[in-house]
């Protein structure tokens, strides 16, 4: 594709990102789209074949926005406590309005299109094996047989009702609650 295709592109994506972020995301098509992009529809279909192309393009579009920066708190060198401090410090930073308004949009889409459900469950499966590999250090350090699944799963399900009770109540204190969290399960095990 050339570099202006790449630009339109982009472009597209961001003003996807723009209306399912938005308080019209029911109105969310690729009409709407290529006329907030200031493209023509047949421009759009183009780039995207359909609605839930352009949606699962998002999906991809917003991973280094939430779901690389875990990924790369974890793997950088370090002991379990010195990731799970990475950890803390990253998730306990306030989520953006618009990527929080992004995520439930994407969830609304995802319980009407299949292809939308599945893309989101296999970024949400990268999302759960990132706490999974930061119990696999302590699992390492420790030795033994410690299993760390259902820790990784739990925090990964915590973080994520932590992230509706932020949106809900700005003095919950994330920081607090998954350190807290985290070093409980560590020393428990």
């Amino acid at each position: 594709m050339s570099a202006k295709g790449e630009q339109t592109r982009a472009r597209l994506i961001s003003a996807a990102r723009t209306l399912l972020a938005g308080e019209m995301s029911e109105r969310f098509t690729t009409r709407n789209v290529a006329a907030l992009c200031g493209v023509s529809h047949g421009m759009c279909h183009y780039h995207f074949q359909n609605r839930t192309d352009l949606i699962l393009a998002v999906v991809e579009d917003i991973r280094p926005e939430w779901i690389s920066p875990l990924e790369a708190a974890v793997s950088a060198p370090g002991t379990f406590a010195e990731r799970a401090e990475r950890v803390v410090d990253l998730l306990g930073r306030p989520e953006g309005t618009d990527l929080a308004h992004l995520h439930s949009a994407l969830h609304w889409h995802a319980l009407n299109d299949d292809r939308v459900r599945e893309s989101l469950d296999a970024e949400y499966r990268r999302w759960r094996a990132a706490f999974v590999d930061l119990f696999q250090v302590l699992a390492d350090e420790r030795g033994g047989n410690l299993d760390p699944r259902p820790l990784g799963a739990a925090v990964a399900a915590a973080v994520d009702g932590l992230a509706a009770a932020e949106s809900l109540d700005a003095g919950v204190n994330t920081g607090a609650v998954l350190r807290t969290l985290i070093f409980t399960l560590a020393a428990g095990v």
